[in-house]
């Protein structure tokens, strides 16, 4: 049997990979496509601004655009600053040790843990023993734990990428290792930083399992923290599991979509306009 050349073996491998490529990136497309076209006629201003009726069945989903945008907001605020901090001192403030180690090992238990235990959690610990009920604070505080080993990863990773000749003309204009920090390495992992954080967004905007147990379903305007809500991934799992209304609940997956890819979008010009800004 003739054996294939090189160069013909890497035109083939090249040829299956790009068929591959082109299969998941049209599979994602075909997702989308058939979200939007049974979701987008029905996502009218009305849809957008008004309260549901009946159970869903009618009016809009305002009540949880706003209680979408309250959990993911402090989810990301709550873990962002604590994931950042941790990722800082796992990579300049400690040498390799078993405390690192263990610090790494149990972020990434944390990341592979799914998302309905860390709702029990939510449940148990936040809404019943601290007594914060079903709320969007206990909400955003299990969301914060769901993401936060995301978050540690991926800053990690972005603050070890910084070449370390910066650390090392920063020390030689006299900076303290604080200034040196935060003003060279943060600044220049900054895009990948960045970029977990928005991850952890996504995330939690699509968060079905641990929402439903910690910050409740209720249909009304929250307007407190402690107030119970119901996200849009939430909404959209009712009204199609139980049959509510199909129409509704194609135009609320539509409007996730849409908020998830304007997201991402923008996060990604921004992270382009901080790698191309001087310094």
């Amino acid at each position: 049997m003739r054996r294939l050349s090189p160069r013909t073996a890497q035109q083939i491998v090249v040829s299956i990979m790009w068929m591959l490529a082109a299969a998941t990136v049209g599979t994602l497309v075909f997702i989308i496509a058939f979200i939007l076209f049974h979701g987008l006629p029905h996502v009218t201003w009305e849809f957008l601004t008004q309260s549901p009726v009946s159970m869903g069945r009618k009016g809009g989903i305002f009540p949880m655009i706003v209680g979408t945008a309250m959990v993911s907001g402090l989810a990301v605020i709550i873990a962002a600053p604590i994931g950042v901090a941790t990722a800082v001192y796992l990579t300049e403030y400690t040498r390799e040790s078993r405390i690192t180690a263990v610090i790494r090992f149990g972020a990434d238990c944390l990341a592979g843990i799914p998302s309905i235990i860390f709702g029990l959690f939510g449940f148990v610990f936040f809404t019943i023993t601290l007594g914060m009920g079903l709320s969007v604070l206990s909400g955003a505080l299990t969301l914060a734990l769901m993401v936060l080993p995301t978050i540690v990863r991926t800053s990690e990773e972005a603050i070890r990428a910084v070449p370390y000749a910066y650390r090392e003309v920063s020390y030689g204009l006299g900076s303290t290792r604080w200034q040196m920090v935060t003003r060279v390495v943060l600044q220049s992992a900054m895009p990948g930083i960045f970029t977990g954080i928005v991850l952890s967004l996504g995330r939690s905007i699509s968060e079905t399992a641990a929402v439903m147990l910690t910050a409740g379903s209720a249909l009304g305007l929250p307007s407190s923290l402690f107030d119970s809500s119901r996200t849009l991934a939430l909404h959209f799992y009712i009204l199609s599991r139980e049959g509510v209304s199909m129409s509704n609940a194609y135009a609320t997956a539509s409007v996730l979509i849409i908020s998830i890819l304007v997201l991402n979008v923008f996060a990604y010009w921004l992270m382009h306009k901080l790698v191309r800004k001087p310094r």
